[in-house]
């Protein structure tokens, strides 16, 4: 079922509470759940659950399977935040961070990195373009771990 958007419920809710999915939630928790997401990984089973499961928690969810198709997206569509793969066909998610780095619409758009690259020189190359909130090795890290990790990044 899809998420009922929000609605100010001075009633049932309280004046500093917004109702979502039929529950009441703080204003800016319900802010989070709206976010939108691009996710750009070239995995389909990874992203698909990716998308899955951020759905399910109430985000807008965007995929591209590769950092040109990724881009492509940014020129019709604004996320608050992508999630990106570094090693993608295409254009690489460094290519994909230079990009967003040098375009004056996206260079504010919070990245969160998602890949298998855990060397120190690939994690200090991906925060060096200035707009990675995070960066987590996916072996490391669970779907709830991840969810978490973009809540605390969106708040």
């Amino acid at each position: 079922s899809q998420p009922q958007p929000l609605a100010l419920l001075a009633g049932s809710c309280g004046t500093q509470f917004y109702q979502f999915a039929n529950a009441c939630l703080p204003a800016r928790q319900a802010r989070i759940k709206m976010a939108k997401i691009l996710i750009i990984e070239d995995d389909a089973a990874l992203s698909g659950s990716l998308a899955e499961r951020l759905k399910a928690e109430g985000f807008e969810v965007s995929l591209a399977l590769d950092g040109e198709a990724g881009l492509k997206i940014l020129e019709t569509s604004k996320p608050d935040l992508i999630l990106l793969d570094l090693v993608l066909p295409r254009k690489t998610g460094f290519e994909v961070l230079s990009e967003l780095k040098k375009r004056k619409e996206t260079a504010a758009i919070a990245v969160l990195v998602l890949t298998n690259l855990d060397s120190p020189f690939d994690i200090e190359k991906a925060l060096q373009f200035g707009v990675v909130k995070g960066y987590l090795v996916k072996a490391n890290y669970s779907l709830d771990e991840v969810v978490k990790k973009i809540e605390q990044i969106l708040v």
